[in-house]
């Protein structure tokens, strides 16, 4: 029995290990869609101010008021499903080497889609939060965003380190000693001609 969890404990660490970089590009992909959302909402909200949105939002409340929870849930879906075949069409536009306008058109629907999810969820919020599985799914969501701030946290604050020290360039940081790597390695180089 024992040499069985001997065989498994490696298994598991390196399923661990392979996973981890996983986890890492899922934890990035999550808070860059937490940052957009931070940082565009208030783009958004400017766009609604200009745009008479506002009405929009006042009979749409209104509507949403007088529905169950589970048809304020099909009212904030719905509306996003048209921007899967957008974001689709926009990977498509980079896989066919149109580079430019894929990144444009994935832009744009996620501009549009944050808008979208900004708008109905702040009204649909108040009946979405009567169904407790939401409630759960939403807390769920903060909780993977604590997380994946937390994974990121010491990379990032690598990257901050790394960036101080090319920034303060006193010949101590790794970028000073790469740039003399690279200098002895074209040393080397013209030597051997």
């Amino acid at each position: 029995m024992k040499s069985a969890g001997i065989v498994r404990e490696p298994d598991d660490i390196m399923k661990r290990r392979l996973l981890q970089p996983l986890w890492f590009i899922l934890a990035v992909l999550f808070l860059i869609e937490a940052w957009l959302w931070e940082h565009l909402e208030p783009w958004v909200a400017r766009i609604v101010a200009a745009i008479p949105l506002r009405e929009l939002k006042a009979w749409t409340a209104e509507r949403v008021e007088h529905l169950s929870p589970p048809m304020a849930l099909i009212v904030f879906v719905v509306p996003l499903i048209p921007l899967y075949p957008f974001k689709l069409f926009a990977l498509w536009l980079m896989a066919t080497q149109h580079f430019i306008a894929g990144l444009i058109a994935f832009a744009l629907a996620q501009f549009v889609g944050l808008g979208l999810i900004a708008f109905i969820f702040d009204v649909t919020k108040p009946k979405l939060m009567q169904m407790a599985w939401f409630v759960r799914a939403y807390q769920f969501v903060l909780t993977v965003k604590a997380k994946a701030r937390e994974i990121v946290a010491p990379v990032m604050a690598s990257i901050r380190a790394s960036l101080a020290d090319l920034l303060r360039g006193d010949g101590s940081g790794w970028s000073a000693r790469a740039l003399r790597r690279i200098g002895a390695l074209r040393r080397r180089i013209r030597a051997e001609r």
